[in-house]
Order: C-alpha cells, then sequence, then structure tokens
C-alpha cells in the first residue's frame, strides 16, 4: 500500500528515532545553559570580578 513495504519501514524508524533523540538532545542542552554559573546548579556564587565560563 503506497509503495511502503516491510524493508523501507526497518530503515526509516531507526532514522526517526535518532532524529527525535538529536532533537531531544538539543534542547536540554538549550535548556541547561541558563544554568551556567548560578548556584541552583553548581551551588556556588560568582565572586565580584569574575567573569562567567561562557563568552
Amino acid at each position: 500500500m503506497f509503495g511502503l513495504n516491510r524493508q523501507y519501514l526497518w530503515s526509516v524508524v531507526p532514522l526517526f528515532g535518532f532524529g527525535v533523540g538529536w532533537f531531544l538532545d538539543r534542547k536540554e542542552t538549550e535548556r541547561m545553559t541558563m544554568f551556567r554559573d548560578k548556584s541552583a546548579l553548581y551551588g556556588r556564587t560568582l565572586k565580584e570580578g569574575e567573569k562567567p565560563s561562557w563568552p
């Protein structure tokens, strides 16, 4: 039906899973950048005059 066969599905499903996992990993990394050098994540505050670890 619609030219889809079992071999096609066995090749597309892993690629789709990889794509979803990659997307979720990127979103989690993006979310965690909000907490860099903040006491909520690392348990310390920056000293006066100390630069954050990201540019």
